[in-house]
């Protein structure tokens, strides 16, 4: 059996309020946003945060063991440096374990947890840890304020103890241009959020998810909880809703407590579906 054998996620102590950040830039201040999103410390950037969750994920766990490490961020606190071997280091792992970078967008801590499991299976490894945090620098003022968040999560990936067995994976390729950042400048750039709306998340999401059902002849009730990257609450519920999900089926997507935290995003939502999930329950 392969699968998930630890697991956590690391959020910082600082907290933004959603309703003062709108006091101040006056931004959509008709339409008071609620809660908070969380901020990293002066002092804090993907690649403390990645170590600090992979730290409480090695609690108790025999660090010799540890074969490979897998680090994805979209903020990367180098450009010409291996994070992941930083990260390696400051967990005092083995020097002679396979390290990797994964980068790039929202999908970098998935495809690293993917790319994992791959490993084992295969043999490379026997347990590998996949840890993936962002911490975007956003433009004041600007409405990215009010969706991203700061945060990471790890896990660990091996065959014995596994608290989580993987069954499956699906995945879409597909290079639609919501938000990008070219290496020289310091924030994103997004276009408008109708066609992120309705060209990226209501179509490309339901063809993911319905992809997988179909291809292990499942229905949306088999699931216990479904998992997935939407950071905004209402049409998050709406397109679950869509889907055949029941309120209680559908992780809550942390937006209004966190944020958007992009490479860990999904991850850290897993966290919360395994805290919550049960013996035998379906996770997707």
């Amino acid at each position: 059996m392969i699968g998930i054998t630890s697991y956590s996620a690391y959020i910082p102590w600082y907290r933004l309020s959603k309703a003062k950040m709108g006091d101040a830039t006056s931004f959509l201040l008709s339409f008071p946003t609620p809660g908070e999103r969380s901020v990293a410390n002066q002092n804090e950037d993907s690649v403390t945060m990645a170590t600090a969750a992979s730290i409480y994920c090695l609690d108790g766990e025999d660090r010799s063991k540890v074969d490979g490490l897998y680090f994805a961020t979209s903020s990367p606190a180098y450009l010409v440096r291996q994070q992941a071997s930083i990260v390696s280091t400051a967990l005092d792992l083995r020097e002679e374990i396979r390290v990797a970078d994964f980068a790039s967008g929202s999908k970098a801590g998935t495809t690293a947890l993917m790319n994992a499991f791959d490993a084992v299976k295969a043999g490379s490894m026997n347990n590998a840890i996949v840890c993936a945090a962002d911490c975007r620098v956003v433009q004041p003022g600007n409405p990215q304020e009010y969706v991203y968040g700061d945060g990471a999560a790890a896990f660990i990936i091996g065959k014995d103890d596994v608290v989580a067995e993987l069954e499956a994976t699906y995945s879409l390729s597909v290079d639609f241009v919501d938000r990008w950042r070219a290496v020289y400048e310091k924030f994103e750039h997004a276009w408008e959020d109708r066609w992120i709306r309705d060209e990226g998340y209501e179509k490309l999401i339901p063809r993911a998810i319905n992809g997988m059902l179909k291809q292990q002849n499942l229905a949306m009730k088999d699931i216990a909880k479904l998992v997935f990257s939407y950071p905004i609450a209402r049409l998050h519920a709406a397109l679950a809703k869509r889907m055949g999900a029941e309120p209680a089926q559908v992780q809550d997507n942390l937006m209004d407590k966190v944020g958007d935290t992009c490479a860990a995003y999904s991850l850290m939502m897993l966290v919360g579906a395994l805290e919550e999930a049960k013996a035998g329950d379906r996770i997707w």
